[in-house]
């Protein structure tokens, strides 16, 4: 059974407490799998030209009423603090929003970890700071849908004035929705409560909406801070947007150096990774790869770390483990549930290949747009890339980075736990160098529609 039909059968509608027509539907909804989109980012010239734009824009983004049911494609939008603060936002409403957001993700490159290779001097134009102001994401189910929803979105821009596209991206992945190193990906989601769907196996229960909706109660109780005035900022949320240039051939040279065969190099991949290229978590298939269970989404989730407290058959320093602890014991205590993020992640270029090599990363063909929805989002992008990315001392790994989407100034290491003594693999380069990015606010469907008709002014 596919996501989107499992979905629809384990929706209750009696069972949705949050105002679902008032959400933007991407929130909510996960793509589709195959997919296919495209990102863009606008830039505000002019604020009665902008306030326009988003004004008539507001009508093509479907709210989360029918976030079960079928549809060809979806648009959703979100803005830069210099963007509202490009649409002529009151003083009082842009103070009202959290520091690093108004700061914005290059000026928070300390915090972030983002230097060297990374850094915001490397970025495309497009996220220079202050360049993008509004970002669409749309989303499809094929090239004909994707085509239909883009014409509007540009037939929408051709009318306005005083806005400049400053970037376009396009993605997309097969039916076995693959990123690019070959692995299912955004598996793991969160169940929201009060969105009307139970969590699934291995989900434990729904985690409080105020996590990820603005105005909602969080995991403590209370909602989150948001803008003020409510009209802005209730039902909705922040969004953190990474582009990343995937080095699939160094991952693969990387694999290839520390394995004996292909049997091996899967292994080892899967190690690094938490699951096998399928999306079976290593702790279900411990030796070998079961494509079966990585597509069940009823199963592929339905596990804890209990039984391997070691580490002997998935790593702590697993990507997966490192981002998503579960019950696992750390040195350092955290509340995990609060750091817990809606992932709306798209991959661009070619598929894995095993032949690709670093000799063909120099083309920055592969990639992904790591994108995540949370009422946190800032807090816990900020705690992610200091502490469970960049280093280790949460899991007794000292400097120890992750191998994935850690940044490697210098080669660093990977440790696979083994009796009697751990294996440290040397050699881990950055797998994924930062092309750019934001942070993102975005709106519930009235608050676009009170930008646009500067409803502050009334």
């Amino acid at each position: 059974m596919g996501l989107l039909n499992d979905l629809k059968a384990r929706f209750q509608r009696e069972r949705v407490t949050l105002a679902l027509d008032d959400i933007q539907a991407l929130i909510l909804r996960s793509r589709p799998e195959p997919y296919v989109g495209i990102h863009a980012m606008l830039h505000f010239d002019d604020a009665e030209g902008g306030r326009d734009l988003v004004r008539r824009l507001a009508a093509h983004i479907p709210s989360a009423a029918g976030w079960t049911d079928d549809r060809d494609a979806w648009t959703g939008a979100a803005l830069s603090f210099q963007g509202l603060k490009a649409l002529g936002l009151p003083e009082a409403s842009l103070k009202s929003f959290p520091l690093p957001f108004q700061q914005g993700m290059a000026a928070r490159a300390e915090q972030l970890r983002d230097v060297d290779v990374n850094a915001p001097e490397h970025w495309d134009e497009a996220f220079r700071p202050g360049a993008c102001h509004l970002a669409l994401t749309i989303y499809a189910r094929d090239a004909a849908a994707l085509e239909t929803a883009r014409t509007k979105a540009m037939d929408e821009l051709a009318r306005s004035h005083g806005v400049t596209l400053v970037g376009t991206h396009a993605f997309g992945a097969d039916a076995d929705a693959k990123n690019p190193f070959g692995f299912r990906d955004s598996i793991s989601q969160p169940a929201v409560a009060g969105s009307g769907v139970d969590a699934l196996p291995g989900q434990e229960r729904a985690i409080a909406a105020g996590e990820f909706i603005l105005g909602e109660n969080s995991e403590t109780g209370a909602p989150v801070a948001m803008p003020d005035p409510p009209e802005l900022g209730r039902n909705g949320s922040f969004v953190v947007l990474r582009k990343y240039a995937s080095q699939v051939g160094a991952f693969n040279d990387f694999v290839r150096s520390h394995a004996a065969n292909e049997s091996d190099e899967e292994l080892l991949a899967a190690k690094l990774v938490g699951r096998w290229r399928s999306g079976a978590p290593l702790i279900l298939a411990p030796e070998r790869d079961d494509p079966e269970l990585g597509a069940d989404p009823a199963r592929n989730n339905d596990f804890d770390f209990s039984k391997d407290p070691r580490g002997f058959v998935c790593p702590h320093a697993s990507h997966m483990r490192r981002l998503n602890p579960r019950d696992s014991k750390l040195t350092i205590l955290t509340d995990v549930n609060i750091h817990r993020i809606i992932r709306r992640s798209s991959t661009f270029g070619p598929k894995w290949s095993r032949e690709v090599t670093a000799a063909d990363d120099a083309r920055g063909e592969r990639g992904i747009f790591f994108i995540f929805i949370s009422a946190r989002a800032y807090d816990t992008i900020e705690f992610l890339q200091q502490e469970w990315v960049n280093r280790g001392n949460f899991i007794d790994l000292g400097t120890e980075r992750d191998a994935i989407v850690g940044l490697h100034e210098t080669p660093g290491s990977f440790t696979l736990p083994q009796s009697p003594v751990r294996r440290r693999l040397d050699g881990v380069t950055t797998f994924n160098r930062l092309k750019g990015g934001e942070y993102l606010f975005m709106p519930s469907l009235a608050a676009l529609r009170w930008i646009g008709e500067a409803g502050w002014t009334r």
